[in-house]
């Protein structure tokens, strides 16, 4: 049977995240994931249950424009009407971008190489100021930050580190040692900003922990040089807050054999 890859985007605001989930009682939680295999189930009209399997679990409130899922599956359907058959079986908050068939040992998750997430901020003006008609994608601060000392800042995070003191306490992963390969401030306007963090893989809130670090370096309640101490420190307490999940949207996750992202235009 055929491999599929999707690619996938959505709004997160009314997903409880990607990953399937039930309550205690044993009733479904509207996820992504859920709500995306019960409509590839229809569109290849299988009897039997359909593996559909993501390559980031999006926590709830978190959105993407390049989410990777993969299913094995036959059906009619041509390949290039593919996306269009399964969005036509999906809510308005969630879309299918692509479809293509892969080797059949095609593993979302650990075939990924680089992932990108970007986070999108409001910040230096109060409560009249807050996002309104983009308030689901765009965080808010009253606080009025400093770009150029975030961009300092965010360049001692790239490389090879030790991210215990960017995730959560009792993260679950093997180790903390991660690879950032990129880490940017922009500013988009008097009182917005972009923060772009692309790694080889991420824990658990480390993007929301690292843009909540780099905030407190904009409001100047940090030096951009406290950065490498903070790595070395492997003490989640010693890191900002994690910032709220609605300014955070991953961007793209790359395989072997892709061509680069900005390269699609």
């Amino acid at each position: 049977m055929p491999r599929h890859r999707l690619t996938i985007a959505y709004d997160g605001t009314d997903f409880h995240g990607w990953q399937h989930q039930r309550t205690p009682d044993g009733a479904v939680v509207r996820t992504v994931q859920e709500t995306l295999t019960e409509a590839v189930r229809e569109v290849v009209r299988s009897t039997e249950a359909v593996a559909v399997v993501g390559a980031s679990r999006t926590d709830a409130g978190v959105h993407a424009r390049g989410q990777v899922a993969a299913f094995t599956a036959e059906h009619g359907v041509p390949l290039e009407r593919l996306p269009e058959a399964i969005n036509a079986r999906l809510p308005d908050d969630v879309q299918v971008l692509d479809a293509r068939i892969v080797v059949d040992d095609f593993d979302p998750i650990a075939g990924a190489v680089a992932k990108s997430y970007s986070y999108h901020l409001s910040h230096g003006v109060r409560s009249v100021g807050r996002p309104l008609f983009d308030r689901r994608t765009v965080a808010w601060t009253a606080h009025a930050l400093d770009v150029e000392a975030m961009q300092v800042a965010a360049a001692h995070l790239v490389g090879e580190h030790d991210f215990t003191s960017f995730t959560r306490l009792h993260h679950g992963r093997e180790h903390a040692v991660r690879t950032v390969l990129e880490c940017t401030v922009e500013a988009l306007g008097e009182h917005r900003c972009r923060f772009d963090v692309a790694g080889t893989g991420f824990l658990y809130n480390m993007v929301r922990i690292i843009v909540g670090t780099l905030v407190d370096v904009g409001r100047g309640r940090r030096a951009p040089s406290d950065i490498p101490g903070m790595l070395a420190a492997l003490d989640r307490s010693v890191t900002g807050q994690t910032m709220p999940a609605e300014g955070l949207c991953l961007e793209w996750i790359r395989y072997e054999g892709d061509r680069e992202p900005d390269e699609d235009g």
